[in-house]
């Protein structure tokens, strides 16, 4: 949940049943500075993250700040299992639901016995996935059937494993909805904030902190549906006390550009006096969110993508993910992270088996598929950012966060992705995501309400996706109305993702880079030539992509004798290379056309 979108401006807020391994301690030191000493573990999951109530919506409409009615939502039951084999069929092997849990929202749902939300303190008309109302329910917008909701929740994560994939769902645990009350919650459960003292700034068992006083302040320039009215909208929105908010601010009086309609949650530390933590005795709010993990892990998920990470102290961390292993081991923890120098202590300490690689390899492929950047930047990813742990790394070009490839914002091109989701899937042995609507060029257009034209799809709207919906093709998930351009794009994914997760050599294979190799070659164009090894005893193979978008290169590429030796080839025998990404006969020598914005993957065989 990094961004998060107001009216007039942009702001930020947003199983692979494998044991958690050991992250190298020191950045392991090779010999050859082609290559590090990390031995690679076989993390490759391969994740389609869908927002749920965006995939499966078949209404075309589109009206800014529309509403439900108007603009429809994509329900659990859209997912059928049309939807699941074309999903498996890409080389997916994980799905993260995500906006699955009861958030606050503009919706009026009394009549079902949900308490209406407040206008002023929500953002968009359907509500950040982000501003959580009740942990322990379902957004009743997903239901055919509202009262059934859950159940026709259960029945989508049967669904899916039915069809072979497993189930990834968000935990937020960093902040929740102003208006937060669990009305689903188990009888046992005492509710968040039920027994607060709310007299003082701060305890370390309270669930909140608090400015004692002082009363909630809307932001006075908030306007929640620009030139219509919200329900109950007045510019006011009755806290008493106010509670702090969700980005860390403390004050009643928020600004518009703060998380306004979230406050924080309480893990024992007392912020506005130094930071102190009070962890001597398990925090109340560890446990209650270690229950509500618990809850979700009973409904058979397969691990959880948890928001926003650094802002919740790493103690908590590496005292909820244990636990939550011994009820069920196989489960997958993704820490959504930003700070490159904490890294290996989230992973060290805190036990998560995966961070985003968003501050590294997207920012730097980014730069690359805007012609902005060079390849050298990919060489300091593997070298020196995520040096000893890549393996762990979950590498992604699209997310809800991020501004779609194909937005006149970041790449404008779709097919500007080809090198750069190469990389993305193959450059180590960590996971990789793919955003719906990416495979098939979804630009993102429109300024659909609170979510201005960014380039994003919004996360806060009801909106039809519209390049996706030609896929979609009104529920028959066939692809009937896409362009023969988005065809072939969609197939390059599906070639791309499905060597990734059948490839040895990819899946767990060590690494080589062969710049030095080839930076001297009179075709061999560095800034935006890419070629690397990725090998096992059992596969070879040679990834070499070109990022220009415009210029082809026809490089004659060496493999020098060390990278051969270490793949445990002869320098004095003949081999074929046969590119796994196209159909074709094996090469007998590596003078290789690389057309603009194009990736191969050769598999390197004795003749």
């Amino acid at each position: 949940m990094k961004k998060l979108l107001l009216a007039g401006g942009l702001l930020s807020l947003a199983a692979f049943s494998l044991p958690h391994p050991p992250v190298n301690k020191k950045h392991p030191q090779a010999t050859d500075p082609n290559t590090t000493a990390e031995v690679p573990k076989d993390n490759k999951l391969v994740i389609y993250q869908l927002m749920t109530r965006l995939f499966g919506n078949k209404v075309a409409l589109n009206k800014p700040y529309g509403t439900i009615g108007e603009n429809g939502c994509g329900k659990f039951n859209d997912i059928t299992d049309k939807a699941l084999d074309e999903i498996k069929a890409l080389g997916v092997s994980h799905v993260w639901y995500t906006g699955v849990i009861e958030h606050a929202t503009m919706t009026d749902y009394t009549s079902a016995g949900i308490p209406a939300d407040d206008a002023d303190v929500v953002k968009g008309r359907a509500g950040s996935p982000y501003a959580i109302k009740d942990y322990y329910d379902v957004a009743p917008d997903l239901a055919m059937t509202v009262k059934n909701r859950m159940s026709e929740y259960e029945a989508l994560i049967k669904r899916t494993h039915d069809h072979g994939l497993k189930v990834l769902m968000d935990f937020i645990p960093n902040h929740v909805a102003r208006s937060y009350k669990s009305d689903a919650k188990p009888l046992s459960v005492v509710d968040l904030g039920a027994t607060d003292d709310k007299t003082k700034a701060f305890v370390p068992n309270n669930n909140f902190y608090y400015l004692p006083g002082k009363a909630f302040v809307v932001p006075a320039n908030y306007n929640p549906l620009g030139p219509l009215k919200g329900p109950r909208e007045d510019g006011k929105y009755f806290e008493m006390p106010a509670k702090a908010t969700g980005n860390d601010v403390f004050t009643n009086a928020p600004s518009v550009n703060d998380w306004f309609e979230t406050v924080k949650l309480n893990y024992g530390v007392d912020y506005v006096n130094g930071r102190q933590t009070h962890f001597e005795a398990v925090p109340d709010t560890w446990k209650k969110m270690r229950d509500i993990l618990v809850f979700w892990t009973g409904k058979n998920v397969d691990g959880f993508r948890c928001d926003m990470v650094e802002m919740v102290p790493v103690e908590f961390w590496a005292w909820v993910i244990p636990e939550l292993k011994k009820v069920k081991p196989g489960l997958v923890f993704i820490g959504e992270a930003y700070n490159p120098k904490e890294y290996r202590t989230y992973l060290e300490k805190g036990h998560f088996d995966f961070l985003y690689d968003k501050v590294g390899l997207y920012d730097d492929l980014r730069k690359l598929m805007r012609q902005e950047g060079t390849t050298e930047d990919i060489t300091k990813v593997w070298k020196e950012e995520s040096n000893g742990f890549s393996s762990h790394m979950l590498r992604f070009l699209e997310n809800h966060d991020e501004q779609r490839i194909a937005s006149k914002d970041f790449a404008t091109d779709p097919r500007r992705a080809i090198p750069a989701m190469a990389v993305t899937a193959t450059l180590a042995s960590g996971p990789v995501m793919l955003y719906f609507g990416q495979e098939v060029g979804e630009p993102g257009h429109g300024a659909e309400g609170f979510s201005s034209e960014d380039g994003r799809t919004s996360i806060f709207d009801y909106w039809g996706v519209p390049e996706h919906q030609k896929w979609l093709n009104q529920g028959k998930f066939d692809g009937g109305k896409l362009s023969p351009e988005q065809k072939s794009l969609r197939d390059y994914y599906r070639r791309l993702l499905t060597v990734t997760s059948t490839s040895e050599a990819i899946r767990k294979g060590r690494f080589y880079e062969l710049q030095d190799a080839n930076n001297l070659g009179k075709e061999y164009n560095q800034r935006h030539l890419y070629t690397y090894l990725r090998y096992t005893d059992k596969q070879r193979l040679l990834i070499v992509v070109n990022f220009s978008a415009d210029k082809t290169y026809k490089p004659v590429l060496t493999i020098p004798a060390d990278a051969m030796t270490a793949m445990g080839l002869s320098t004095k025998k003949f081999y074929t290379y046969t590119d796994l990404l196209a159909e074709g006969e094996p090469r007998n020598a590596l003078n290789v056309t690389l057309a603009p914005l194009s990736a191969h993957i050769f598999e390197i065989k004795s003749r």
